[in-house]
């Protein structure tokens, strides 16, 4: 049965005749069915394989990255991500302090939260990791989480306050 459907998927039409025999429990009607050319199926994963090897030296060996556009997509990036006590991003909100990004990709992120008890403490830098890490470029986050100096809502940007009517 199962031979019968990888050849109608892979275009290898059969006889209704051999489609019954393969469905018989009879084990000499199943040894005529024409199997399924596995060959194909091998090398297309053979290729995807490569594929993904490629991909990964290629990562690691290219040039420099455009460090400003990695910057800006990171800050964009990081605007998808909000605190849950807060409707604003934690961009917007001032939890990000400094980003940095090497021509190599390796990106330092220091950030801070609302205080040292927040609950969201445990959620928010995997957040942050993750949103950084999903950016172009970006080959290695090192996150650097302080409270020095503390968070204010003067951090907040002028956008934040207007939506959270501090304005």
């Amino acid at each position: 049965m199962l031979n019968r459907l990888l050849n109608r998927i892979y275009g290898n039409e059969e006889s209704e005749a051999s489609a019954r025999k393969e469905d018989t429990p009879d084990s000499e009607a199943k040894d005529t069915v024409n199997p399924v050319d596995t060959s194909a199926l091998t090398a297309h994963a053979g290729k995807r394989q490569e594929e993904k090897e490629e991909s990964a030296e290629a990562a690691v060996t290219d040039g420099p990255v455009d460090t400003e556009v990695v910057k800006e997509n990171i800050i964009a990036a990081h605007r998808t991500v909000f605190d849950p006590e807060i409707p604003v991003n934690i961009y917007d909100i001032g939890l990000i302090y400094d980003i940095r990004v090497e021509p190599s990709g390796m990106t330092h992120v220091q950030m801070t939260l609302t205080s040292p008890a927040c609950p969201a403490a445990g959620i928010l830098p995997g957040q942050v990791e993750s949103a950084t890490r999903s950016v172009a470029g970006v080959r290695d986050v090192i996150l650097d989480l302080t409270f020095d100096p503390p968070w204010n809502p003067e951090l907040m940007s002028e956008a934040a306050r207007l939506e959270l009517g501090l304005l």
